[in-house]
């Protein structure tokens, strides 16, 4: 049996001198406590040394990807095949199996083949001959770095880390710059509090104290290139007439100087907004044609990475940002939120109040397709992103409107039509009622021909009824004779109306059943008076 061995250097081909050893592999760690020992159960026979890093990363890429480098095919084709009985031990099953298709080599990978494997890991450095410590060290730390970055399959235009990182600073930033003017305008309140309620603006308002310093110097300080005309007037008015408290001049250096930082920080955060969005064009275009760059980035940060956000059903992209909300909401039984961080998005924004819950489910659908095309595509434009911008400004503007609108993948309703109905009575067919096998096919046949017939039954009875009809009209009509005698007329009078109340009795009463117990049952009290009156 062949052993292959891979090392960061090159592949290894030992000899396995005791096949035994092979299927005996419990205490197989003993026979290899020392170099001697090792030597006598494999031997080296061949070792394929790698030209340099790029030889044994293409070799380690093939290995993982489990497909036969261009090497290792010479020194199998050169050693093994000329042996056909020969089986070669290997320790990956997907390589094994492309060995056998490529050589028609016959390749075992299992558990002691792996056990094998670390026994000769343990004594590689006495089995390999020719290659020192130091040299192997540094080949397998220069092959782990290669291996890793082709793993990581490096692209600096869709790393997300950069997005999420520069989106957290900007709104560091924002917290700064609000706290520290808070703090200018309430130190230089104390001096001048009317300029605070004329310039709203917070960089303005800083550049003014940062030129004009005390108040007293408002009156010669030209104010036009920071102030309107108007402002400026306004300002110079006001500080005639302040309210406000005197302090020394290294109070105001103190502020002036606070003010200096505040301008930095101002034009540091321009500078990082105009990297983010050009970070977010190149890595998502399409999110941000639909959301804009800052939200954009807020949802990318919030999700973690591009492909966390891309993962996310739409339903959890427009909550996102708002998972206190919601969870208060689940627990006390309330409404749950509408919109999370896509509300200060400019569509949501420009929309109605009634509107901004519609329009909002509406952007986080787009939204989810447009990143999880951006995350996964080859060649992403922002076509898709302007195409569904322009659909979802026309539904906003139909909305705002009044207009309503269907929804999407519905049909629109038909025009009504005028049209005749034609009345058309189907009989049924007693024949197909039932399952059982009891009507012969002439019988049916005669059934679909006349469907309302009568049955031979219902005939019989019709029949009887008929002619117990008639026979109680000629008992109900005089007898009109020919014999003079009268006493033959009264007995044949007598005998007809006999012959009625029989049929008429006979007609009336229920044939009497046998009852369980086996008794006969009583006689009919109508028949009993009858036989009384004869």
């Amino acid at each position: 049996m062949f052993i292959l061995y891979e090392t960061p250097a090159g592949y290894a081909i030992f000899k396995l001198l005791d096949d035994n050893k092979f299927k005996e592999i419990d205490n197989l760690y003993l026979e290899f406590e020392s170099p001697e020992k090792a030597s006598k159960i494999v031997k080296l026979k061949h070792f394929e040394k790698f030209a340099d890093t790029t030889e044994a990363l293409s070799a380690a890429t093939a290995a993982v990807e489990g497909k036969l480098s261009k090497p290792l095919k010479k020194v199998l084709k050169k050693l093994v095949v000329d042996d056909v009985q020969n089986q070669l031990l290997v320790a990956d099953a997907k390589l094994g199996n492309a060995i056998k298709d490529k050589l028609a080599l016959q390749c075992i990978a299992n558990t002691s083949v792996m056990e094998l494997m670390r026994c000769i890991r343990t004594q590689s450095e006495s089995l390999l001959s020719g290659l020192p410590k130091k040299e192997m060290t540094a080949m397998s730390l220069g092959l782990a770095h290669s291996l890793s970055r082709y793993k990581l399959k490096f692209s600096p235009d869709k790393i997300d880390t950069m997005i999420v990182q520069a989106q957290t600073l900007l709104d560091d930033l924002d917290k700064e710059l609000n706290n520290y003017m808070m703090r200018v305008r309430e130190w230089y309140g104390w001096h001048f509090p009317e300029l605070g309620k004329i310039l709203a603006d917070n960089i303005t308002y800083v550049k003014t104290i940062k030129l004009v310093g005390m108040r007293d110097n408002v009156a010669d300080t030209d104010l036009s290139d920071i102030l309107l005309e108007e402002l400026e007037q306004h300002v110079k008015e006001a500080a005639e007439i302040s309210m406000g408290t005197e302090i020394s001049e290294e109070d105001i250096t103190n502020i002036q100087n606070l003010c200096d930082e505040i301008i930095n920080i101002n034009d540091y955060r321009a500078h990082l907004s105009d990297y983010l969005k050009a970070r977010m064009m190149a890595m998502a275009p399409n999110l941000t044609v639909l959301v804009g760059e800052t939200v954009g980035a807020r949802l990318i940060a919030h999700a973690g990475s591009l492909v966390n956000l891309a993962k996310h059903p739409a339903s959890t992209v427009q909550i996102l940002g708002s998972e206190k909300a919601l969870f208060r909401a689940l627990k006390t039984k309330k409404d749950t939120p509408k919109y999370g961080l896509i509300y200060h998005a400019t569509l949501v924004g420009s929309a109605s109040t009634k509107n901004k819950g519609r329009i909002s489910r509406s952007l986080a659908a787009k939204a989810s397709l447009a990143t999880r095309v951006d995350a996964f595509g080859d060649d992403v434009t922002m076509q898709l992103g302007i195409d569904h911008r322009a659909k979802l400004e026309t539904r906003l503007r139909m909305l705002e409107e009044g207009n309503n609108t269907r929804l999407s993948g519905v049909k629109a309703k038909a025009k009504l039509q005028k049209f005749h109905s034609v009345s058309e009575v189907k009989t049924f067919k007693v024949a197909t009622d039932s399952t059982l096998p009891t009507t012969s096919s002439k019988k049916a046949k005669a059934e679909e021909d006349a469907p309302n017939a009568p049955s031979p039954k219902k005939k019989k009875k019709a029949n009887q009824q008929e002619s117990a009809v008639e026979e109680e009209q000629e008992a109900a009509a005089p007898v009109d004779t020919e014999v003079g005698d009268g006493s033959v007329k009264k007995k044949k009078k007598k005998k007809a109306n006999q012959e009625a109340d029989d049929s008429v009795m006979e007609a009336t009463v229920e044939e009497p059943t046998p009852t369980s117990s086996g008794k006969k049952p009583k006689k009919s009290k109508v028949k009993k008076s009858t036989e009384d009156d004869e």
